[in-house]
C-alpha cells in the first residue's frame, strides 16, 4: 500500500505529517505491550456509542504493532453493524468471521487476508450477521482466537467491536480479550454513559480510554 493510499485512509505511516498522531499510537503501542509482558494479547476496541471512531483507532494500533519489524498484528472485525476493515483490501472478500463461525467447511486459511502493509493482516466480517452474539459466544469462536494467538507468538489480536453501550456482542467479546480500549467521542457522550461502559466491561481488563475528536 502506498504513502498515498495510506494517508487516504487515515492510516498512519513513518514519516507522515501529523507527527502527534503517529507519536501517540506509538505509546499506546508501548503502554499496551508493557502490560502484555513477554506475551501477545488480544486487544478489543469498544466505543460508548456508535461512530466513536473504533475503527480508526483498530486500523492503526495493528498499524502501529505492525511497523514493529519484531512484531506482526491482525484485525478481526466484528463490529456486525457498521464494518469497515474491508477497506484495507484490494479485492472483495470471499468469506469472513461470520462464515467461518456458520460454516465448518471453511478453514481459518480462507479468512485472513493480506492488506498491503507489511506484517498486517485482516479478518472481515463475513456475510452472516444476523446473528452475531450466537456466534461471538459460540466454543468455535473460542478455538478461533486461542488458535490465533498460540499459534503466532509474536501476532499480536486486535478485535473492532460494536460499541459496549449499545450490543451485547461487546460484552462477549470482551470476555475473550486480554483487555480492552475504550474510544469516546470527544464531546458526544456524557460521563455517565462513559462510567457505565467502565462498569459493562470490568475495570481489571480497561487498558485505557482514547478520547477521539
Amino acid at each position: 500500500m502506498s504513502v498515498e493510499e495510506m494517508a487516504a485512509r487515515k492510516i498512519i505511516y513513518p514519516g507522515m505529517p501529523q507527527k502527534g498522531v503517529l507519536n501517540t499510537f506509538r505509546e499506546l503501542r508501548t503502554e499496551l505491550v508493557k502490560l502484555a509482558g513477554n506475551r501477545n494479547i488480544v486487544v478489543m476496541v469498544t466505543g460508548v456509542s456508535s461512530h466513536s471512531g473504533t475503527s480508526f483507532v483498530s486500523t492503526n494500533l495493528g498499524a502501529v504493532f505492525a511497523l514493529d519489524k519484531t512484531k506482526t498484528a491482525m484485525l478481526i472485525d466484528c463490529n456486525l453493524y457498521d464494518p469497515s476493515l474491508s477497506s484495507l483490501l484490494d479485492v472483495e472478500p470471499d468469506y469472513g468471521l461470520t462464515d467461518y463461525l456458520a460454516e465448518e467447511k471453511l478453514d481459518v486459511n480462507d479468512i485472513i487476508y493480506a492488506t498491503g502493509i507489511p506484517r498486517l493482516r485482516v479478518v472481515p466480517v463475513g456475510t452472516h450477521t444476523e446473528a452475531g452474539a450466537e456466534y461471538f459466544g459460540s466454543s468455535r469462536m473460542k478455538h478461533f482466537v486461542d488458535g490465533l494467538k498460540t499459534r503466532y507468538p509474536d501476532r499480536y489480536l486486535i478485535i473492532d467491536a460494536p460499541p459496549i453501550g449499545l450490543w451485547a456482542e461487546a460484552r462477549i467479546l470482551a470476555d475473550l480479550s486480554d483487555y480492552v480500549v475504550l474510544v469516546v467521542p470527544y464531546g458526544r457522550v456524557n460521563e455517565a454513559q462513559v462510567t457505565a461502559a467502565i462498569d459493562a466491561l470490568g475495570e481489571e481488563k480497561l487498558a485505557g480510554i482514547i478520547f477521539n475528536n
